[in-house]
């Protein structure tokens, strides 16, 4: 059983067995209140289940809701005992484009999964197609581009956009039961925030003499 947890756009946490069947699916599209709700989602979610693995989307996405996803993830899967494993929340969006298109017989081909990153611009992913292990293959990983430069950067490399407003913790949960399967690690343990944040250490108090 692997446990998936992702906070890059809004709030969303599964489980699903190894061989990929969907055993439970939570999720609250608020961008902004991951606090409020992660705790309760994360209960309905896990009430049935005992997981082997906590999967947990790594962003890129925004620093305040990246730290909620990634610091629950870790702090349930240490009271479980079990290991962590951090998958790209693009790998994520990709794989569910990817499985999608099979069923329907679509032709995919080369494509970017697009986030808003807010302050005007988009971070992206490229992918073109499905490995032999059934994960997506990634050929850029996540950067940013202004909202106004993005298409013509697509188009110089012949990728079609897709533009994500959601993330599927069990599409998460799926990517990390392919990587495991296939002994292989797709990111570090670092969320991929891509800019600094907005929040910068005050400054010393000044002297008073």
């Amino acid at each position: 059983m692997i446990l998936g947890i992702d906070t890059s756009l809004g709030t969303a946490v599964a489980a699903i067995a190894r061989d990929g069947e969907v055993l439970a699916d939570e999720q609250s599209a608020n961008p902004l209140g991951h606090a409020e709700v992660i705790g309760d989602l994360l209960r309905r979610a896990s009430s049935a289940v005992a997981p082997t693995h906590v999967a947990v989307g790594m962003g890129p996405g925004p620093f305040t809701g990246l730290r909620v996803g990634i610091a629950t993830a870790r702090v349930y899967a240490l009271g479980r005992g079990v290991p962590v494993v951090p998958v790209p929340s693009h790998d994520g969006v990709a794989l569910g484009v990817l499985l999608a298109d099979a069923l329907t017989g679509t032709e995919t081909g080369r494509f970017a999964v697009v986030t808003d990153a807010r302050r005007r611009e988009f971070a992206f992913s490229v992918y073109d197609g499905i490995d032999d292990e059934g994960l997506p293959v990634r050929l850029s990983d996540a950067a940013l581009s202004p909202r106004d430069d993005l298409d013509a950067r697509l188009d110089e490399i012949g990728a079609r956009r897709y533009d994500a407003t959601s993330v599927s913790a069990a599409m998460i949960a799926l990517v990390a039961a392919r990587a495991l399967d296939a002994d292989r690690t797709l990111t570090g343990a670092e969320p991929l925030y891509l800019r600094s944040p907005d929040v910068v250490a005050a400054h010393a108090p000044k002297r008073v003499s």
